[in-house]
């Protein structure tokens, strides 16, 4: 995962990780939300513990869901951006649909970027497709990821399909690998 200490240590991107999918009755809602916001919790400990640069995502659009001047855009409480990082709107399900991250990805040499939170089949999914389209290197943590819940009967394997099609455009890693491998990183 990662070659040396001398690289530069992965970017941790957090998607979306905002109330408007928490939210019971709403088009979006994550069933399974909690499991994931726990091991996007724990990684965000342990970037924010090391130092490590963490960037925020959020999505808004002016339509009934999204809509940024409603509280259900505003970020869940434990995982709120903290001063000195980096946050970006995007009105699409890619992070690329935001001009400034476009810059910002553009601007930084290749690095490393870990993709966590919400929403596996639309921002997560979106994002690595334009990212690896870009050259752009992302890995995306299985079980700190999800998605909302399908029209379809199983669940369970709509998110093995999604994920099996983010396999050919990132790493897919679980979060257990990737905190042992940071024992690895020195900043």
């Amino acid at each position: 995962m990662l070659a040396s200490i001398h690289d530069d240590p992965p970017i941790l991107v957090c998607a979306d990780l905002q109330v408007e999918y928490l939210t019971p009755g709403r088009r979006h809602v994550i069933l399974d939300g909690d499991a994931a916001t726990a091991r996007c919790l724990e990684l965000l400990t342990l970037w924010r513990g090391n130092l490590w640069p963490v960037m925020h995502l959020k999505r808004i659009a002016q339509a009934a869901w999204f809509n940024p001047a409603s509280r259900l855009t505003d970020w869940i409480a434990q995982t709120k951006p903290r001063p000195g990082e980096m946050t970006f709107e995007h009105p699409l399900p890619s992070a690329y649909s935001s001009s400034r991250f476009v810059d910002y990805m553009s601007s930084i040499r290749a690095t490393q970027c870990i993709l966590i939170g919400f929403s596996l089949d639309e921002t997560i999914l979106a994002t690595a497709v334009d990212g690896f389209h870009r050259s752009h290197r992302y890995q995306v943590v299985t079980d700190a990821v999800a998605c909302r819940q399908p029209g379809a009967d199983d669940a369970a394997a709509y998110r093995r399909a999604v994920v099996n099609v983010i396999a050919n455009f990132a790493t897919i890693r679980s979060c257990a690998e990737l905190i042992k491998a940071s024992g690895a990183v020195a900043v």
